[in-house]
């Protein structure tokens, strides 16, 4: 069977999905939504770094894409800073009757306890108003820390402690309003970002830990943040700017999922922006990693290395992103109406890739 798809988006991640969508042999492209002017009418192909057209123009005519009546709709949208525009985006789509993979906000991978329902509920009943499913995942929040730390549960015979540990350098990571505005680096040590706010980092993540403690029938005492940053040693460029001596230029951070007052399930993050920054903070295997660990009997250590065609690894976790929401647009689109979590859809194997 064919699926008809629309695109919503084309930065970072929406043009790595284009080429994923084109590549699916399930899939054909039926349309494509972009939020700037300056893109309207440019051909799919053109936007996704294709050497060739696809034949689908591009619009900012929302009304349009959706008249197209697609089977699914793979939202890409930046949703950090609008995320209640976000969701009305998502409604929008679901109560047209459209299916929808989506990369944010990251809270809806499993909202229950990390969010108030009144964040997640009108995502709720707009599947059940448009008789459609939405599915909120992707490389992490998603296949880094729900796919794997489950399986790995799997073969354990008593568990003490689950950690979901990325450890990248984003010195490549071309996104300047992420990198500086959101996460702080460049920032002064005594400002505090977006990210740092206090339960941001829960929201953001606790749907982690909290579907993390779900699927293991675990009842947690709380959730809790914490985060240290480390500052640059010189002034030095990256590919979003400049890094200022003396300025956030590396980030660890937790979220804790505490029973008994100790951490049981935990989601981590090692961003630096230079190999040699904070040495003593855990280091990748390879160029860059998610790592899962499982402490108990027996412990395990499981490293998903990541490096794209180009040599880059933040390449290869883009379209990491961009290819676990277009590889699931069949068992979505097939999956009962609602929202979806990891837990409701089967195993996803790259099915006519090879």
């Amino acid at each position: 069977m064919t699926y008809r798809v629309v695109q919503w988006s084309t930065g970072n991640v929406g043009r790595n999905a284009l080429v994923g969508i084109d590549a699916h042999p399930d899939l054909e492209l039926a349309g494509v939504w972009v939020s700037n002017p300056a893109k309207a009418g440019r051909d799919a192909g053109d936007l996704a770094g294709l050497d060739r057209p696809l034949n689908v123009a591009a619009t900012t005519d929302a009304e349009a894409v959706l008249a197209l009546r697609p089977d699914c709709v793979v939202y890409t949208a930046m949703a950090d800073v609008r995320i209640m525009e976000a969701i009305d985006d998502l409604c929008r789509i679901l109560r047209s009757g459209a299916n929808v993979v989506s990369s944010s906000p990251v809270f809806l991978q499993f909202p229950d306890g990390v969010v108030p329902p009144e964040m997640s509920e009108p995502v709720r009943r707009a599947a059940a108003e448009g008789n459609a499913s939405i599915f909120v995942n992707g490389i992490d929040p998603g296949f880094a820390n729900d796919v794997l730390p489950l399986a790995l549960t799997g073969i354990s015979e008593r568990i003490d402690e689950i950690r979901c540990i990325e450890i990248l350098n984003y010195a490549t990571y071309d996104q300047k309003t992420v990198l500086f505005d959101i996460m702080g680096f460049g920032r002064p040590l005594d400002e505090v970002p977006m990210l740092l706010q206090p339960g941001v980092l829960t929201m953001a993540w606790g749907s982690v830990v909290r579907q993390i403690a779900a699927a293991l029938a675990v009842e947690l005492d709380e959730v809790g943040e914490w985060h240290h940053r480390y500052p640059a040693p010189e002034t030095f460029e990256v590919t979003s700017g400049t890094i200022e001596k003396g300025t956030t230029a590396a980030l660890r951070f937790e979220v804790r999922g505490l029973r008994a007052g100790k951490p049981v399930i935990v989601l981590e993050h090692v961003t630096r922006l230079r190999d040699d920054l904070a040495p003593a903070w855990p280091q990748p295997a390879g160029a860059g990693c998610y790592r899962v660990e499982v402490r108990g009997e027996p412990n395990y250590t499981l490293d998903l290395q990541l490096l794209g065609s180009d040599g880059d690894h933040n390449t290869a976790g883009l379209k990491a992103t961009a290819m676990r929401l277009v590889n699931a647009i069949p068992a979505v689109v097939e999956a009962p109406p609602g929202l979806l979590t990891a837990k409701d859809l089967p195993l996803i194997p790259g099915r006519g890739l090879l």
